[in-house]
């Protein structure tokens, strides 16, 4: 009889344990230190660099590992566990190196993939504005083409990596009168030494400390014509969907691990402390919570794996990818919520992490697409028939 094999690869497991082990000695000693005191990991992305961490979707070809959505997702889970802003500034990164690699030309990839792989070079992505969050093809964003140049205005807003990012994919619309919207959008490199080109300000956050989050300011920028990602106008609306299915998976997974966190902590501290003669774990209120948050964790986990698995088969996972990212970051919120309660007065304080956890949960609700937005994409998926559900 043949079963479904939920674990994973005896590769996987070591990568996975690889991380755990970074995490456990170079993450969660200074985590708390680092966020409450508003310090970026300088030495904590100085060691993600000498393990390779910033190529894991650079193909092998240019220096990187080449790594599935698989992996990806483990790195994602476990580095979130230990402080979620810590994945933030891979997973920006990630995105658009695969996004390079994916749609970029020979000359693209060989001029940023070697250095991206390493390290030496950081990225992220622009393309949030002041205006056009989930909606996309609502960009300001201007590239009107003068000879063998393309001249960029318009502002993008919370830009994570942008103090670092060099050079930054930014969505903008090389034709504004096109029709449909999605006709007339391109993505260009600009590298970060463009006159024109500033980062004007960081944005305070309730969470997710660690990476900046920017305002970037493109004043008349001018970047070569070969600065077009693929070499072609009109294809920026979809490299970028395209990439954020793994932008999504990361999310997802990113979720998972606080999600799991906060499970974790709750279980242990259940079992600890002590309430009317007898630890709080005897009791059946805390039980329930226990065993939802436990459910909630492995269900997320093995959608997120799911989507991945899409990924890696060459699968548009999109549907799959939007249902891992709503589960996962439900769950990461309930779990979240019911770790404070679990916790009590002591969840609420900043001497623990479990209030850090409670902050983190909202962005991945938020990122990549509003749930809001994913329920829409599912409903619209499963109408066409693109996935079923038997």
């Amino acid at each position: 009889m043949t079963t479904v094999d939920f674990e994973l690869s005896a590769e996987h497991r070591l990568f996975r344990d690889t991380i755990r082990d970074f995490v456990a000695s170079e993450v969660r000693p200074v985590a708390r230190e680092y966020e409450l005191s508003g310090v970026y990991p300088v030495a904590i992305v100085e060691k993600m660099k000498a393990m390779g961490l910033f190529g894991i979707s650079v193909p092998e070809a240019y220096g990187g590992m080449g790594a599935d959505a698989l992996t990806l997702a483990i790195l994602f889970e476990e580095l979130s566990r230990g402080w979620m802003g810590v994945a933030g500034i891979l997973g920006t990164h990630s995105l658009a190196c695969a996004m390079i690699a994916r749609h970029g030309t020979d000359a693209q990839r060989l001029k940023y993939l070697p250095d991206l792989a390493t390290g030496v070079r950081r990225t992220g992505i622009g393309l949030t504005e002041p205006d056009a969050g989930t909606d996309l093809q609502g960009i300001k964003t201007r590239a009107q083409r003068d000879g063998d140049e393309y001249v960029i205005r318009g502002t993008k807003l919370w830009i994570t990596n942008a103090r670092h990012a060099d050079p930054l994919p930014v969505l903008v619309k090389t034709d504004p009168d096109a029709d449909p919207a999605h006709r007339g959008m391109s993505v260009l490199l600009v590298d970060a030494d463009r006159p024109g080109y500033s980062v004007s300000r960081d944005l305070p956050k309730l969470g997710y400390k660690g990476p900046e989050s920017c305002e970037v300011v493109l004043d008349d920028v001018r970047v070569p014509a070969d600065a077009l990602l693929g070499g072609e106008e009109g294809h920026g609306l979809q490299h970028v969907l395209g990439g954020l299915e793994l932008g999504r998976i990361n999310v997802a997974a990113r979720a998972v691990g606080v999600a799991q966190e906060a499970y974790d902590r709750s279980l242990a501290y259940a079992k600890q402390r002590t309430a009317f003669g007898k630890p709080i774990a005897g009791y059946q209120t805390i039980q329930n919570k226990l065993a939802e948050m436990a459910m909630g964790v492995q269900s997320a986990r093995l959608m997120t794996w799911w989507a991945a698995s899409a990924a890696d088969r060459g699968d548009r996972a999109d549907i799959h990818a939007g249902m891992a990212k709503y589960q996962a970051s439900e769950t990461a919120l309930h779990n979240a919520l019911e770790a404070m309660r679990i916790h009590g007065g002591m969840g609420y304080s900043q001497e623990l992490e479990i209030e850090r956890l409670y902050r983190d949960a909202p962005l991945m609700a938020i990122g990549e697409g509003t749930n809001e937005l994913q329920r829409l994409i599912i409903a619209k998926g499963l109408l066409s028939g693109q996935v079923v559900i038997d």
